[in-house]
């Protein structure tokens, strides 16, 4: 029998990578492609080797462009959702002020849907992984930085203008850290960075620890994954790190959940592959935070695509454009 699934092509557009895939609405990668950012770096050249891909990967999965209900892009920066405007790109020059949603269009022939790349992984989550049994979810996800997408009623909630879901730049302290963006945001203290400087700073003070021996004794090479590794050794230090970044999160989490009460909290990213040296902190932390009755109703569970997530979700935005 024909399988009467329906199919999209997913764009996870990277400051160094741009993924492709085709995927079918049940959340399944049915062929993957891709290229570096760097080898299209103007705005012609990278609709021309979206074009290329495309044509390769759909006639990989045994499919021609008529076959497929359009194509869905998750972008590294601001997008007004309902124009398929992107506003501007982080750390990928040339592209402010760009109507992406129309150009893919008249490039591809086909419908197009352009939203923020966290947003995109957002809905793959909530879709096709973790989240798929919950209507309202935050996803979170940790790295360089601290990115977040919301879903109530299984929709994404942008705000008044398609930028909502900033969880990383939520205040957790008002006169904390500063950065561009305000004060005591959330990311000044648990993105890649600032959990590294706090190791360094701590192991600079001569607090004992064997972070620096899995580092081969240079602080320059401390990473959060050989900080987990430490902690997971049952290293004191690591784990003190590890459950400052746990109430870190606590704190927006708390707030998060008597503001909108999710269901759910999914952890993507690096930070978040730490295991439970990292969850089960956070959900001792979250837990203190808030009344038995709240805490009870919610939870904080990871991510289930990993890279995937972002082509999956992108592609799920044809079926979802609404949401």
């Amino acid at each position: 029998m024909e399988n009467s699934c329906r199919k999209a092509v997913g764009v996870d557009f990277g400051g160094t990578g741009v993924k492709m895939a085709v995927v079918d609405d049940q959340g399944t990668i049915l062929s993957r492609g891709g290229f570096a950012t760097a080898d299209a770096s103007s705005q012609k050249d990278w609709l021309h080797a979206v074009e290329q891909e495309l044509h390769k990967i759909t006639a990989a999965a045994g499919l021609t462009l008529n076959d497929l209900d359009g194509v869905g892009v998750g972008v590294p920066g601001f997008v007004d959702f309902a124009r398929g405007y992107v506003h501007n790109l982080a750390n990928v020059p040339g592209w402010t002020g760009v109507y992406l949603k129309e150009m893919l269009r008249q490039q591809l022939r086909l419908p197009a849907v352009i939203d923020n790349d966290v947003n995109a992984m957002a809905l793959g989550e909530s879709k096709f992984g973790a989240g798929r049994n919950y209507d309202h979810v935050v996803f979170v996800t940790l790295g360089t930085g601290v990115g977040g997408g919301i879903l109530i009623h299984g929709k994404i909630y942008r705000g008044a203008y398609s930028t909502a879901g900033e969880i990383g730049h939520m205040s957790i302290d008002m006169n904390g850290i500063k950065s561009p963006e305000g004060s005591g945001g959330l990311e000044q203290y648990v993105g890649n960075r600032r959990i590294v400087e706090r190791a360094v700073r701590l192991i600079g003070e001569g607090r004992p620890t064997g972070i620096l021996e899995l580092a081969g004794g240079r602080t320059d090479n401390i990473t959060p994954k050989i900080i987990a590794e430490a902690a997971h050794a049952g290293d004191p230090l690591a784990l003190e790190i590890f459950d400052f970044v746990a109430d870190c999160l606590a704190a927006a989490f708390a707030s998060i959940t008597y503001l909108i009460q999710p269901e759910v909290f999914i952890l993507g990213g690096g930070v978040a592959q730490s295991g439970r040296v990292l969850f089960d902190p956070l959900m001792r932390h979250l837990t203190g935070r808030l009344s038995p009755f709240i805490a009870e109703h919610v939870s904080v569970i990871p991510a289930e695509l990993g890279s995937d997530a972002g082509v999956i979700g992108a592609a799920g935005l044809l079926w979802t454009p609404e949401a």
